[in-house]
């Protein structure tokens, strides 16, 4: 096991992609279901083993290729080289990603019948893609897969969505296409000012050799990529669409990972790389912050569709990493690194709960439904933990990350705490508001009285996050104890940017 450790990033990155090229050579819809849903939950193996070796209080990144921990030579005229690490962030999202794809894989069982598959091929080629991003250690190979991830995910919202999926695919499509230009002109300046792709050297290197000014050009470019896909108001128009218009699976998969790619490359990268351009703009970004937060949550209160609120509610959430992200405090930052695990956990289940009840009702409206605490006890039961999970009941995963986010933002601005507060308020209201109309009452119409409960894979397919809710919760250690020593890492080189601008200040 030893020998194959450091190749552990490459195992999980390419051993899906290898069974999707394989997988089209399978006539059999139902056998391609049970090989692509055996090859996820190896991944999930793999990735468990890699928590179980991942060193807490060992370097800072682990799992690295080559000698020099610097992996193999690739293309030599621009010394891009085939370089893969996992530090506690990393290892945090590569976990996420392996828990949820099995679970989206089982859930499209029944769900998915057209071309099915075709789905199984385009899903294990998207999971590939984000392993990779995680896993990537060199600038060029870590955008290839960014790129790479948006080729399946366009396939599946467009092919397996909804009445409207051809504009909700176009629309994800050019939002994502216009930020990676962007952060493609700056990885091409980034490399022309250190003559290297490493992410590592660059982000020892770049703060010293790029000027104030440049930097925030940079920054921008990066953050503009990042933004679009976190998304930060106003970038979030193409989220509620891609959602509503999404197959379930894809729904849980973008909710629970694909948005999560924003708040992980500012701060893998645009956080690190230009540490004096993200003081200088830490307050427009909290502002957005702060935006996305109480604008996500009220317009989650103002929808009728239960996929639409939930859709926002992710825009609400999200703002509550970035604005942990943009405290620089330990606190702050590690509250948004366990709160984008959590989001990925509850908001994942409550599409696959939507999921379960659209199958069933062909209907998503909260003015469709009522009463169906009655109809469906176990269903309604599972709706209500994560219901208090998505909302942050103390004991439940969302509150260790709420709280740590909230204590980071009271202790860099007293204001932007209040005002962040609101949102954990807001957030309670149309949650349980969602579950009142849904869930008590009279029964709205007849034929939903005869509405069958959760069955027994739909069951097996929420357990594993209803686990997580209840582990993380009481155990948050299991993700803060080894995010810890990359987040301050970040959070130590930005405020040693601040500490330099207050001694020269007159």
């Amino acid at each position: 096991m030893d020998s194959l450790t450091p190749w552990l990033p490459t195992i999980l990155t390419f051993l899906p992609a290898a069974a999707a090229l394989g997988l089209t050579a399978v006539r059999s819809d139902t056998a391609a279901k049970a090989a692509g849903l055996g090859v996820s939950l190896l991944v999930l193996a793999g990735a468990v083993a890699m928590c179980v070796a991942f060193d807490p209080a060992g370097p800072a990144t682990q799992f690295t290729l080559g000698d020099d921990g610097k992996g193999f030579e690739w293309i030599k005229a621009l010394e891009i080289r085939y370089a893969t690490g996992v530090d506690g962030i990393a290892l945090s999202m590569v976990a996420l990603t392996a828990i949820l794809c099995p679970l989206c894989l089982l859930c499209s069982w029944d769900a998915i019948k057209d071309r099915a598959k075709s789905f199984v091929v385009a899903f294990l080629l998207l999971e590939a893609s984000m392993i990779g991003v995680f896993c990537a250690a060199d600038l060029f190979l870590f955008y290839v897969f960014w790129e790479a991830m948006l080729i399946p995910m366009v396939l599946i919202i467009g092919i397996w969505g909804g009445p409207r999926r051809v504009y909700a695919a176009v629309k994800f499509f050019i939002f994502t296409m216009v930020g990676s230009l962007a952060m493609l002109l700056a990885v091409l300046y980034c490399y022309h000012a250190s003559k290297t792709f490493n992410i590592a050297d660059l982000q020892a290197t770049l703060p010293g050799r790029v000027e104030l000014r440049t930097q925030i050009w940079l920054f921008t470019a990066f953050g503009l990529a990042f933004a679009i896909k976190v998304p930060l108001f106003p970038f979030h128009t193409w989220l509620p669409d891609a959602h509503v218009e999404a197959p379930t699976a894809g729904s849980v998969i973008l909710a629970g990972v694909l948005l999560k790619m924003g708040v992980y490359g500012f701060l893998r990268l645009a956080m690190p790389f230009f540490p004096h351009a993200a003081v200088e703009l830490a307050g427009p970004v909290v502002a957005l912050s702060l935006v996305s937060i109480v604008f996500g949550a009220l317009m989650s209160m103002a929808q009728s569709d239960i996929k639409k609120l939930i859709a926002y509610s992710s825009v609400s959430h999200l703002g509550f990493c970035m604005l942990g992200l943009f405290t620089f405090t330990v606190a702050g930052v590690q509250g948004a690194v366990l709160q984008m695990v959590n989001h990925g956990v509850s908001t994942g289940a409550l599409f696959l709960l939507v999921g379960i009840l659209y199958e069933r009702a062909h209907k998503r409206g909260t003015d469709d439904f009522g009463g169906l605490a009655k109809v469906m006890p176990v269903y309604a039961t599972v709706f209500m933990i994560i219901t208090l999970s998505s909302i942050g009941l103390p004991g439940l995963n969302g509150f260790v990350g709420e709280f740590l986010v909230l204590a980071g933002a009271f202790a860099s601005s007293k204001a932007a705490g209040a005002i962040a507060s609101t949102g954990v308020i807001l957030g309670a209201i149309y949650m349980l508001k969602l579950y009142r109309d849904v869930f008590f009452g009279k029964v709205t119409a007849p034929k939903h009285e005869k509405l069958r409960d959760a069955n027994t894979r739909e069951l097996a397919t929420l357990a594993p996050l209803l686990a997580l809710v209840v582990l993380l919760g009481i155990v948050p250690a299991l993700v803060l104890d080894r995010t810890e020593p990359a987040v301050k890492r970040v959070v130590e080189a930005v405020r040693g940017v601040k500490q330099v601008e207050a001694r020269v200040q007159p």
